[in-house]
């Protein structure tokens, strides 16, 4: 029997960078087992210069990547979701819609380089560090075994991700 694809939503408050490339990553490390989408609570409505080209430069297809709202998977018709992850403090804290089939949650905090105001070559210096914690924690994902029909444990697995990396970087 095959297994179920495990979807996961990556939510940030304006989807132009750490969303886009979490997105990316979980695409390309989740070797068939996970389809990775990513939205925002404002949308900023174009990915971030720098997340296109950081992604580009790493060989991740950019193809169909957008900044677009999370309505749009709370909509009729939209994925199922199995897992919603915020990689945003600010999203986080907000009050997201009602997800169809009330999906797993959890959060992974990083930094913002969409934010960053200085150097360029800093920015781009910041994107590839944020990209590389992104990628960190994804790769750590893919290794455990969950699945899409367990909710508690995609949760459980989710936060302590989180937790081990965020204990381990500090």
């Amino acid at each position: 029997m095959a297994e179920q694809l495990v979807s996961v939503l990556f939510l940030c408050t304006g989807n132009s960078a750490r969303s886009i490339i979490a997105e990316a990553l979980l695409n390309r490390w989740g070797n068939g087992r996970f389809r990775a989408y990513s939205a925002g609570s404002h949308p900023k409505g174009a990915v971030h210069p720098q997340t296109l080209d950081l992604l580009r430069r790493v060989g991740l297809p950019v193809e169909g990547l957008r900044s677009k709202s999370w309505d749009e998977f709370a909509a009729p018709g939209a994925p199922a979701i199995d897992l919603v992850i915020t990689v945003c403090d600010q999203a986080a804290g907000e009050v997201c819609p009602v997800w169809p089939g009330r999906p797993a949650t959890a959060h992974w905090s990083f930094p913002d380089p969409a934010a960053y105001q200085g150097p360029a070559a800093e920015q781009r210096a910041m994107f590839a560090d944020v990209l590389r914690q992104i990628e960190r924690r994804i790769r750590g994902f893919c290794a455990l075994s969950v699945t899409a029909s367990d909710r508690s444990a995609l949760q459980q697995a989710a936060h302590a991700l989180a937790t081990r990396q965020a204990e381990s970087a500090g």
